[in-house]
């Protein structure tokens, strides 16, 4: 069972003190990030292709058998992106600042963004750091069988394996949650279950490799707001004991559980992080 967060780079967490003196430029956080946990996830890779060169330092620094999830890059999940965060050789005409998914790409750059992003993940990859993709879909995917293809269709694509959240609250209705991972299981695709208001608080293991966890928070202002509303959170020690016997019943059914904390408010993900990495070490 690894714990940790979902960055080691959010401006929050990097102001809130949480990085010692000396310990505060790229390399120092990551190092000493690593000498507190074993996993992260990189979201920077949401926003923007990974690079191969970023990926090959973030192995140099840090000790073997740490491990890195990466999120999608966000046109992968029917999300939108500024033009700007598309390599400048792939950019369309038109105005810079309008904002584009993958519908609005043709079917050969979309491919090519799929070759890069695999390029920049690879040192990873080979270095066996790279724990899992996660495909983050957006709350307007919604349950039903195209929904259910296009996931398997990411799965495909993505030469790793890949672990799905899903925030459209319908796939948590007894029926959708049922087929959903039901046909994950059948894959071997991990489904990543989350801890956030209004979403089923229950797991499936539904990889043999690999599950999942993220904890968001609980805040009132989930779904609305700022980023800081919406992730604002401290967990209490009773809100972490009650997952406890679920992430220990996935370790049972699969090889490794992935545990990462989402609540990027000040240092209050970090503080979640060690807590309940001392309830499931104990």
């Amino acid at each position: 069972m690894r714990v940790g967060t979902c960055s080691w780079t959010d401006p929050a967490l990097v102001s809130s003190g949480w990085y010692p003196t000396g310990s505060r430029d790229a390399e120092g956080r990551l190092r000493f990030y690593a000498t507190q946990f074993t996993v992260v996830e990189s979201d920077s890779t949401y926003y923007a292709l990974p690079s191969a060169r970023n990926s090959r330092l973030w192995v140099e620094r840090t000790p073997p058998g740490f491990t890195f999830d990466i999120k999608a890059f966000a046109p992968f999940t029917g999300h939108s992106v500024p033009v700007r965060a598309l390599p400048a050789d792939l950019r369309p005409a038109g105005p810079p600042g309008r904002r584009l998914r993958a519908g609005d790409l043709p079917a050969d750059t979309m491919a090519e963004l799929w070759r890069r992003f695999h390029a920049g993940i690879e040192p990873l990859r080979a270095a066996g750091r790279l724990g899992c993709v996660l495909f983050q879909f957006p709350p307007w995917f919604v349950p039903g069988a195209d929904a259910v293809e296009r996931i398997l269709r990411c799965a495909e694509l993505c030469r790793a394996p890949i672990a799905v959240e899903l925030r459209h609250p319908g796939w948590y209705e007894p029926e959708a949650y049922a087929l959903v991972t039901d046909v994950l299981a059948r894959h071997r695709i991990a489904f990543a279950g989350v801890d956030a208001p209004g979403l089923l608080p229950e797991v499936r293991a539904t990889s043999p490799q690999l599950s999942v966890v993220r904890f968001h928070g609980r805040s009132a202002h989930w779904g609305r707001g700022s980023k800081e509303d919406r992730y604002r959170h401290t967990y209490e020690r009773h809100e972490l004991e009650e997952w406890v016997p679920r992430i220990r019943i996935l370790a049972k059914e699969s090889a490794a559980v992935h545990v990462l904390f989402n609540n990027c408010c000040a240092d209050a993900s970090v503080k979640a992080a060690a807590a309940m990495g001392e309830l499931l070490h104990s």
